[in-house]
């Protein structure tokens, strides 16, 4: 059994933006100086760089350029400055996560779904400068039998009472979901792994049904992520079109293969078994915490397996960033480091391949001239301490500073 990565995030809540206060990105020019930057394009260090943001982009990247005049400076007296964090599967729901998202080094983030179209809600409060948070991909209503407590989100869905597995149901759930504004599709391969009474590994929805789904949102010009544990139900997905697949704990050789044939992502939220296994976490259940314990090597093994044959892997966490919740996506990066990644390859887990499974390389994931600014900064060079990813000092979402810790002494 692998040691655990101890949570090191605290809370600065005190140091964000108010949320009354607009946080359109700002038109001064700001100025970090004196950067050592890691830009997710080379594993290598740019040391003495001046990066210069302006109306939300990055306009400028140089060693040892000069600040514009009339600029915010910000000397980061040789500290490191990195992409903005990516966390590719999230249940971000309220305000409160959305800032706990944020400060933890998180820019952007693809939900896993929420029971009441919040993804999609805050999702347009953040693009509108409302509040501060990570840009929010939006996943609404999960496409899986049982809606549940989802069912009451909108009248429409009433009719699903029943159970969603006909042909016409997955369809028209998944039309709902487009006229409500999903930026991407979530349905179900195999059962949760976070509920005591059921086994992760049981297939839901067959291969045709899958195909249904895929086939569906492909008309509106969506992409399918799927939840699947188990193999069985995974290798239906991927057999079916799925763009990626979430979590993968019991994947075999020959689904990684077809994956790896297919493009598809893989989105291991390893992280988050931590979190089934540590007492008072968001799960905090005895049965979990046994299950998580068989759950986490065949997970580690499967990350292992799927970092060699080259398989596209994007860091997450399954958190709903709770004030009780121990995951965050830096603690998926530094687990990835014990498992057998390079730290530049972790770090582009949660950044630069992050951003293309979400389709949004060209718009930000790597420190370049012309992206979006979504940057943070660490004290330590996380080449080599990777752990410093933990503990950011700076956000900056969208070019605008939603966390500054520095400088640490006073004038």
């Amino acid at each position: 059994m692998m040691s655990r990565v101890q949570p090191i995030f605290r809370v600065f809540s005190f140091l964000f933006l108010s949320l009354t206060v607009s946080v359109q990105a700002q038109t001064t020019p700001i100025a970090f100086i004196h950067a050592s930057v890691i830009d997710g394009l080379q594993p290598a260090v740019i040391p003495d760089a001046t990066v210069v943001v302006e109306n939300g982009r990055i306009v400028e990247v140089t060693r040892g350029g000069r600040p514009p005049i009339g600029a915010q400076v910000i000397d980061l007296e040789g500290k490191y400055l990195l992409p903005g964090l990516i966390d590719g599967h999230a249940h971000i729901a309220s305000l409160a996560a959305a800032r706990r998202a944020l400060s933890s080094g998180v820019t952007t983030a693809r939900s896993g779904n929420t029971y009441a179209f919040q993804d999609v809600a805050l999702r347009e409060m953040v693009k509108q400068g409302a509040i501060p948070g990570p840009e929010i991909f939006a996943a609404v209503v999960f496409v899986t039998p049982d809606l549940e407590e989802r069912i009451l989100a909108d009248p429409r869905l009433a009719r699903f009472h029943k159970g969603v597995e006909t042909e016409e149901d997955l369809r028209y759930l998944i039309r709902i979901n487009v006229d409500r504004g999903v930026d991407v599709i979530k349905t179900r391969g195999t059962a949760r792994a976070g509920l005591p009474n059921t086994d992760p590994r049981q297939q839901v929805y067959s291969e045709a049904q899958l195909r249904i789904i895929v086939d569906e949102a492909a008309r509106h010009g969506k992409r399918v992520m799927v939840h699947a544990h188990g193999n069985e139900g995974a290798l239906a997905a991927v057999k079916a079109g799925a763009w990626s697949i979430e979590h993968g704990t019991y994947l075999t050789e020959e689904t990684l293969k077809l994956m790896k044939e297919k493009g598809t992502f893989l989105v291991p939220t390893y992280a988050t078994i931590f979190d089934l296994m540590t007492p008072g976490g968001e799960y905090d259940d005895v049965t979990l915490q046994l299950g998580g314990q068989h759950m986490e090597p065949r997970a580690a093994r499967m990350v292992q397996t799927a970092y060699r044959m080259g398989i596209k892997i994007v860091a997450s966490t399954d958190a709903d960033y709770l004030p009780q919740g121990l995951t965050r996506v830096a603690h998926e990066v530094t687990h990835f480091v014990r498992l057998g990644m390079t730290a530049f390859e972790a770090i582009r887990s949660a950044t630069a391949v992050a951003a293309e499974c979400l389709e949004i390389q060209n718009r930000t994931g790597t420190i370049k001239k012309g992206l979006e600014a979504d940057l943070i900064v660490v004290e330590q060079n996380p080449l080599i301490y990777i752990e410093s990813i933990q503990d950011p000092l700076v956000v900056m979402s969208n070019g605008v500073i939603a966390l500054n810790r520095l400088p640490f002494g006073k004038n």
